[in-house]
């Protein structure tokens, strides 16, 4: 979602070194990115305070001019702070104000529009602070990532010497979501319409997903009477971007792979329950939903009896699937 923001910021600033300071696992997200000129990655330990001076003493040898903060923790403020970067933009939270030389209120509009807005405000503010114009929200936010080529070509050897026939059409399911079970479309409906995929139009069908996601991959697959490919927990996450890049279909839960999917280019159906499509939906996805009064909740686990999920048949979503996969891509669904 903050890709529109840093495609923005690479326009504003064609000729800047442009960095993106993010932690280590998301290197496989934007390994390929044009807008970008390095990755500056980090991973995390038990200790905060070693890991904000860490990171600061490792900025601050780039000798950065400008920190971007998309990012609304206090830690990431201090780390820009501890480092020197004589400008730091971000939103006044977790009391981050005093870190900041360039802090910006929460828009008032925060809970009505899409989270790619909330990141492109951070970006027209230092426009006009810089340039003194304004000319972010006049252009179509784009989520476009690319995928090299040595990528996509390794992502279609993994899936032959996984069986994968290259002259079907190929679907990927992602029956998982790492942050909320609540966001889960039930394990035995991937496993009708994965019969379903298989049986009426002859598709490949492969599961995809991180290590953590492989419970419920392996309840999917045991469900289901017509197996499918099992990648989830096989892959790295710049793997499992390749491979989305070569699959014709995404159908999954409200997960990060559903952002990843139309970013490189395939169609995508998300699944949606108790979150909010018009802040979160991926950009670029067709979603289904069942509305219940309780929906969005939000919550990561359901008190009650998980109707915003159970309600959608697989019947219902086969359809949208089949529909979506017939789609040429000037009918495909734009943000």
């Amino acid at each position: 979602m903050t890709i529109p923001a840093l495609r923005e910021l690479r326009r504003i600033f064609p000729d800047a070194r442009i960095a993106l300071h993010t932690r280590a696992w998301a290197e496989g997200i934007f390994r390929d990115a044009d807008f970008i000129d390095e990755i500056v990655a980090f991973d995390k330990s038990r200790s905060k305070i070693k890991d904000a001076f860490g990171q600061a003493g490792e900025l601050r040898r780039h000798g950065f001019d400008l920190a971007v903060l998309f990012t609304n923790s206090f830690e990431t403020a201090l780390v820009a702070k501890l480092a020197k970067i004589p400008r730091r933009f971000g939103y006044v939270k977790e009391g981050r104000r005093f870190l900041l030389t360039d802090a910006l209120e929460i828009p008032v509009w925060k809970n009505d529009r899409h989270e790619i807005f909330y990141y492109l405000e951070l970006v027209a503010a230092i426009e006009k602070e810089y340039f003194g114009t304004e000319s972010v929200f006049t252009h179509e936010p784009r989520v476009d990532l690319a995928v090299s080529a040595e990528r996509r070509r390794a992502a279609r050897e993994m899936l032959a010497e996984a069986g994968v026939d290259p002259g079907k059409t190929t679907i990927a399911l992602g029956a998982g979501s790492t942050n909320s079970r609540a966001k889960r479309w039930p394990a035995e409906y991937y496993a009708r319409l994965n019969d379903l995929l298989q049986t009426e139009l002859g598709a490949n069908v492969l599961l995809v997903g991180a290590r953590d996601e492989g419970e419920v991959a392996a309840e999917v697959f045991e469900k289901a009477e017509k197996k499918p490919f099992v990648l989830t927990g096989r892959t790295n996450l710049a793997e499992a971007v390749a491979v989305l890049s070569e699959v014709d279909l995404l159908v999954s839960n409200d997960m990060g792979l559903a952002h990843i999917a139309p970013a490189v280019g395939t169609k995508t159906l998300v699944v949606f329950g108790p979150t909010n499509e018009k802040t979160t939906r991926p950009v670029g996805s067709e979603i289904i939903r069942r509305t219940p009064d309780c929906a969005p909740c939000m919550l990561r686990d359901c008190p009650i009896d998980h109707r915003c999920m159970t309600e959608i048949s697989p019947a219902a979503v086969f359809a949208r699937a089949e529909k979506i996969i017939s789609l040429k891509p000037d009918e495909r669904r734009e943000f």
